[in-house]
């Protein structure tokens, strides 16, 4: 039997060139969130100083604030940007989608900024760790878990884990069109996360250690098969942060308790 030679010119067909493209901008994603993590462990060391830490100035925390989302969202949209660049058959919309995506999560981080300035304000030394610091974060973290057990929490994941009827649902074409529908998927994330974000306030906005654990909650929520032991897990992990944080903060690895001599010994040291 003789081999039969392909003709000339012939190889990877469209579809293989789709599907390299849309690896690609995974990979990218994933990349950038590398550098994300690396930049936000550059600028933030040394300045976990454990619950109700102060934001610093709007210019910083809003930077820190959008490469501290893409570290931590861009691993878990990233299936969703794939999608959308097989559905618009573009290589360049998927850009313009995940600027509106970010876009929707800087307005978030203007809300918290403000929320967390006049949250500060008005509790004033109440907010302190030694009076009702303690008491607020624990609460939080339990509001937190009771979160993910409502309707709104159900309804709102339920878009992140089935993107394509999302997608599908607020078509728009064009680069207006994909600015708006990443805007529209970031709402729906938004809505999804904000409980395990205030959580990340309550136990150290400035820790990577817990940005590394509401992230790695947030992926399991959106990206595992098995739906309902990613939310009664979560929600597990968050009533016990939220019982170890009121009883025994101590006990607690990673967690900075304000005004421990020895917190204040390593951040002086680092």
């Amino acid at each position: 039997m003789t081999d039969v030679e392909s003709p000339p010119g012939s190889g990877p067909g469209p579809a293989f060139a789709a599907s390299r493209t849309r690896l690609g901008l995974v990979v990218v994603l994933l990349a950038l969130a590398a550098v994300g993590w690396w930049w936000t462990v550059r600028e933030t060391r040394g300045m976990d100083n454990g619950p109700w830490s102060s934001p610093g100035t709007f210019g910083w925390f809003l930077g820190v604030w959008v490469v501290m989302m893409a570290a931590m969202m861009f691993p878990s949209v990233s299936p969703t940007v794939a999608l959308y660049s097989r559905m618009s058959n573009s290589r360049w919309l998927p850009l313009a989608f995940t600027t509106g995506y970010l876009t929707t999560w800087t307005g978030a981080g203007v809300i918290a900024f403000m929320i967390g300035v006049a949250g500060r304000h008005a509790a004033g030394k109440d907010l302190a760790w030694d009076h009702a610091g303690r008491y607020i974060a624990g609460a939080t973290l339990i509001a937190a878990a009771v979160y993910e057990l409502t309707p709104l929490k159900n309804a709102c994941l339920g878009r992140c884990r089935s993107p394509l009827g999302t997608l599908l649902g607020s078509w728009r074409d064009g680069w207006t069109g994909a600015l708006r529908m990443g805007a529209v998927n970031g709402a729906w994330c938004v809505g999804c996360c904000w409980a395990l974000m205030a959580s990340l306030f309550a136990l150290g906005v400035m820790s990577v250690t817990w940005m590394a654990v509401v992230a790695g909650l947030i992926a399991l929520e959106k990206v595992i098969p098995w739906r309902s032991a990613a939310i009664y897990g979560t929600t597990l992990i968050l009533v016990v942060l939220g019982v170890l944080v009121l009883a025994a903060p101590e006990a607690l690895p990673g967690f900075n308790v304000p005004g421990d001599p020895q917190m204040v010994m390593t951040t002086m040291g680092s």
